[in-house]
């Protein structure tokens, strides 16, 4: 007698709780779990979008530059060397700074007329470049459009489309 109410008791914590976790719903039918689908797949497509291009161009307050795949803002570091193949940023520079990377040696570029290239980056990755200086972009910008690095102690300037950076 204990067993069977000991079993019955399990029974009804296992119900309780498959319920609880969203186990079931009162339209299962296959249709209803088709449409559930279709919608989970939809926003999943958006981002592979919107990162189909390592490299686009966009307006800010600077005018027209260069922004990574989720449009923020790229940067220049001038203590970089102009075709050194290396990078100078590493350590903390690196969690300030993060490299614009690429998963191909040929990154895709939108409007960006600047020679553009990869390295290997000081973390190990495919770092962009632009006319030979690797690129970065900035922890503190938080949202496309942002511009909060440029001129951070005189050595971290924006990128135009041509490659040149901009100084103001």
């Amino acid at each position: 007698m204990r067993r069977t109410i000991l079993y019955s008791i399990t029974a009804l914590v296992a119900a309780a709780t498959l319920t609880a976790c969203g186990g079931g719903s009162d339209d299962d039918t296959p249709e209803a779990a088709g449409d559930a689908t279709s919608a989970e797949e939809s926003p999943a497509e958006s981002p592979a979008e919107e990162m189909s291009t390592d490299l686009a161009t966009a307006e800010t307050s600077l005018g027209t530059i260069v922004v990574d795949g989720n449009g923020m803002t790229a940067y220049y570091f001038l203590k970089d060397v102009k075709d050194s193949g290396t990078s100078a940023c590493s350590g903390d520079c690196l969690t300030a700074w993060p490299p614009i990377t690429s998963e191909s040696d040929t990154p895709t570029v939108e409007g960006v007329t600047g020679e553009v290239g990869t390295i290997t980056g000081t973390d190990g990755s495919t770092q962009i470049t632009i006319d030979g200086r690797p690129i970065y972009t900035f922890a503190q910008d938080t949202a496309p459009g942002d511009v909060n690095g440029q001129g951070v102690n005189d050595v971290w300037y924006v990128i135009a489309p041509d490659g040149t950076e901009i100084d103001d």
